[in-house]
């Protein structure tokens, strides 16, 4: 299991590309393992940029 450390990470990441990004199972199951990183990395990029956004609208709005 190229880049878990347990199943439990395993099953988890499967989750996630399921219900955030709409992959079926079998899509995910059969990705190159470099491409499933690429994805999960893009994943990450996108849910820190929310993040970073979210905390900005929230002191916008402490402001006024």
């Amino acid at each position: 299991m190229l880049g878990y450390d347990t199943l439990m990470n395993y099953f988890k990441t499967n989750f996630v590309l399921m219900d955030d990004r709409n992959y079926s199972l079998y899509d995910i199951e059969t990705m190159i393992p470099w491409e499933r990183l690429v994805y999960m990395d893009l994943l990450r990029q996108k849910v820190k940029k929310q993040s970073e956004e979210n905390r900005d609208q929230a002191f916008q709005n402490r402001r006024r």
